[in-house]
């Protein structure tokens, strides 16, 4: 009953592998570089980037679930080889981005509709979990905070339900373990919409510091990013802070009727996270 998990060096995806042995279920975690993964002694790793569909047949043997990242361009191979080995179950880390309208093209909708559509092709049950902002998101306003305790922001009033990492994998964990909800989709966020503004704010309170938001124009905030965001990304980022200027974000139940208990806060998470803002 081996686990197959996807991604192994994302946050959602170490906290699985976590929540998984504390069940003493088998787990088997995949990344594109195995070796450097930091996980428990002894749990069982394999080479398998989502883009090389020659490492799929041994990264599946043997395994009856599946966590999966979304990427659509091999997505029909890497299920043909999951049906050959037996797969009864594949979860999916999609994202709310897959539920705008057909109408709206971009990179971040169009790698996760293309995922959940060959999933819905396959015979494989399966179940899509869409989780809108990340928290750790503001990790990427880390060094800026370290450095000057300045956040710049093309629009600090935009607003998002941000999620937890953790409260997304105790959600991939209840699917998993349990066959209620296979077949189904959900839509994951934290327990409340804050502006970005405010989410500073949070993680000012957590260490301790007096930060500061300036908002800058849409042009120079893909400047300053350009080095590590495409162009493409970028702009999708801005149409959807642009139509979430000062719109509250939709505040979704999912985690708690999948886990049995309410969403993490973004404060929480900015306490447990403190270090990261601060060394």
């Amino acid at each position: 009953m081996t686990t197959l998990i996807t991604g192994g060096r994302g946050r959602v995806a170490r906290a699985l592998v976590d929540l998984l042995l504390a069940d003493g279920r088998p787990v088997r975690v995949a990344s594109n570089a195995p070796e450097r993964l930091d996980l428990p002694d002894g749990t069982p790793t394999v080479r398998c980037p989502l883009g090389e569909p020659e490492t799929f047949p041994a990264a599946l043997d043997g395994v009856t679930s599946v966590f999966l990242y979304a990427q659509a361009s091999h997505a029909d191979a890497f299920l043909a080889e999951a049906a050959r080995a037996g797969v009864e179950h594949i979860v999916l880390l999609s994202s709310t981005a897959a539920l705008v309208p057909e109408d709206v093209r971009n990179p971040i909708a169009d790698t996760h509709r293309d995922a959940e559509r060959a999933l819905a092709a396959s015979s494989i049950p399966s179940t899509a979990l869409r989780p809108g902002g990340f928290a750790t998101n503001a990790l990427g306003w880390a060094q800026a905070i370290r450095s000057e305790g300045v956040v710049r922001l093309p629009y600090p009033e935009a607003h998002s339900a941000s999620i937890h990492e953790r409260d997304i994998a105790e959600a991939a964990h209840a699917v998993l373990v349990s066959e209620a909800h296979r077949g189904t989709g959900h839509t994951l966020t934290g327990p409340e919409s804050l502006t970005f503004r405010e989410h500073v704010e949070h993680i000012g309170r957590a260490v301790g510091r007096s930060l500061t938001v300036e908002a800058v124009s849409p042009e120079e905030w893909k400047q300053a990013v350009s080095a590590f965001v495409p162009e493409a990304y970028a702009d999708t980022l801005l149409d959807a802070w642009r139509a979430a200027d000062g719109v509250p974000d939709r505040v979704a139940p999912g985690v708690e009727l999948l886990t049995g208990r309410p969403a993490r806060t973004f404060a929480t998470w900015a306490e447990e996270h403190a270090a990261d803002f601060t060394a």
